[in-house]
Formats: structure tokens, C-alpha cells, sequence
């Protein structure tokens, strides 16, 4: 389906998380990201220019509060505002003292159906005065985020035929892997089924094959469970390793992802629904592969 708008990039992701003093301390010295700024109420991570890759939010339970994707400019936000009216989605407005608070010019909320998963689309994020440094990992981007539902065909109905994404792959009943199109990357946004809504993981693209040896090395060290790889995916063709954080929420850091031109990308392929799709090297996902991170429900005030 043709959308009058067009997306830039996943922009963001915000996380509840029941003790922000420790997921800051996890995300920064662990997983390697810088923070951009801190309050009580909440603390921005960043892994580029951006102001924020990552915000964590204090809760009584760990999961997902929404998903920020960057819109391409100020007029396709304002087509988008109209076209999700139109469709009828309940869009909600963001102060002007949020919008201080998250360096953003302008921003709208609203929800999908079934899931209640909050979707933002956001333009112009501050670029910081200092770049990004590498401490850790040579942390590329935020690389994509994976929701499992128990409506898988309504959620994916709502990003594929209302949203505007583009599937890159697929496996029936069961993943879909999808592109915010024109953005070139196989997946910013992947959607499994599960036994109810909540996240399965938080992906952060790295630029070194290298960063994956290490990681594994610097979790380990540090007592942090490792749950799945590292590994190779078929459908994006990216070597992976994936950890838990301090609530027990799936992070990803993965190496190489396929890319899509704009015009005359290739089809969809129909991956078959067996383990070596996940996985080509043969590991498999331990007990705990994303099971933690409840989707928030509810208008935020």
C-alpha cells in the first residue's frame, strides 16, 4: 500500500525498567552507549550524533513504553497526522515541555490495535555538540526492534498495509521482517508470534566482527546470561549474539545486514519455519530468548 508519507529511520526506543540507576549502568559500561543526559524521570543513551538511541523509565515492571521512528520531514509528519486520522487511529500530541525534554522539534503518538503498542513519529532530533565516541563497541546504529503478538496477522496487517512497511522476508505463521520503507536496512521492525504482546528484543548494529567476539567475552565476564549465538541469520545475513539485561530484556548486538534500494527491490522470500532459518551455524535460543517486557498500555499523560 501506497502511504503519503515517507520514513527517515527507527529512531528511538523507550524501555521501563525497575531500577534506572542499574540499566544506566548496564547500557552505558556494558553495552556501550553514551548518556546524553539524566533525570529522576528518566535517562536518554545515545550511540550516533542523535540525542537519543535509548531512553529508560523508571516502572514497576520492565517492557516496552514505545517505539520512535524519524519521519523523513516537518510536511510528511503533518501527511501522516491527517492519513492516521483518516484510517482511525487515535493520535495523541506531545507537549511542547516533552518535546524540550526529548530535543525534538515535533512529534505524535498514537496506538495500534489489539497490541496497544505506542508508535511515535518524530522530525529533527538534536544532533549533540560531541560525537559518539566508541568506548566499547563500534556501535553503528540502533539497529531494529522485535515484538511478539498474539495477533500476528493484525500487527502485521496494521505495519504492512496501514504504516506503510515493506516486508523483507517472512515465515509463515510465525516472523515477518520488516523494512520502514524507504529506509534501506532488511529490518527495522520484526514481528513474531507469541502467546501474548510484549518485546522480544532490542537490536544495535555493530561495524566490526570483532565487536561480537568481545561482547561475548565482556558478558561473560561480567555474569551477564547470553541466550542465543552467536550465530548467522538467513533472513537478514547477520552474524549475532544476544544477552540479557538487568531486568531480563533481550539485547542483540548484530554485524551486517542486507540492504534495499528504494525502486525495484526483490520480493519477499518464504523462509521455511525450521531452526537453521534463525540460526545457519545450528545454536539455539535458551528458555529465557526474549520472554521478558511487557508492552505498556494506555494513554501517556
Amino acid at each position: 500500500m501506497t502511504i503519503p508519507f515517507r520514513y527517515r529511520r527507527l529512531g528511538y526506543v523507550a524501555l521501563n525498567v525497575t531500577d534506572l540507576a542499574r540499566s544506566t549502568t548496564f547500557y552505558r559500561d556494558l553495552v556501550g552507549l553514551d548518556v546524553s543526559d539524566a533525570t529522576e524521570q528518566r535517562v536518554a543513551l545515545r550511540c550516533a550524533r542523535d540525542h537519543h538511541a535509548v531512553l529508560l523509565y523508571p516502572a514497576a515492571a520492565p517492557g516496552l513504553k514505545r517505539i520512535g521512528f524519524e519521519l523523513e520531514s516537518s510536511a510528511d509528519l503533518a501527511k501522516a497526522r491527517t492519513y492516521l486520522t483518516e484510517q482511525g487511529y487515535a493520535i495523541e500530541d506531545v507537549s511542547a515541555d516533552e518535546l524540550k525534554d526529548l530535543r525534538t522539534v515535533a512529534a505524535l503518538r498514537f496506538r495500534l490495535p489489539d497490541s496497544g503498542l505506542c508508535i511515535e513519529y518524530f522530525v529533527q532530533m538534536m544532533h549533540m555538540a560531541t560525537p559518539f565516541e566508541a568506548r566499547l563497541t563500534r556501535i553503528e546504529r540502533l539497529g531494529h526492534v522485535v515484538i511478539n503478538t498474539s495477533s500476528f496477522d493484525t500487527m502485521l496487517g496494521a505495519f504492512r498495509d496501514q504504516l506503510g512497511f515493506k516486508v523483507s522476508d517472512f515465515v509463515p505463521g510465525f516472523a515477518a521482517f520488516l523494512r520502514a520503507w524507504p529506509n534501506p536496512l532488511h529490518h527495522s521492525l520484526a514481528v513474531l508470534t507469541g502467546p501474548d504482546h510484549h518485546l522480544n528484543h532490542v537490536n544495535f548494529m555493530v561495524s566490526d566482527i570483532d565487536d561480537i567476539g568481545r561482547a561475548m567475552n565482556r558478558m561473560k565476564a561480567a555474569n551477564v546470561e547470553i541466550v542465543f549465538g552467536p550465530g548467522r541469520h538467513q533472513p537478514s545475513e547477520s552474524i549475532f549474539l544476544y544477552f540479557l539485561d538487568p531486568d531480563g530484556m533481550t539485547v542483540e548486538y548484530s554485524f551486517g545486514m542486507e540492504c534495499f534500494p528504494e525502486d525495484g527491490a526483490r520480493e519477499a522470500r518464504l523462509l521455511e519455519p525450521a531452526p537453521k532459518t534463525l540460526d545457519t551455524w545450528g545454536s539455539v535460543p535458551t528458555p529465557a530468548f526474549g520472554k521478558i517486557g511487557q508492552i505498556e498500555q494506555g494513554i501517556e499523560a
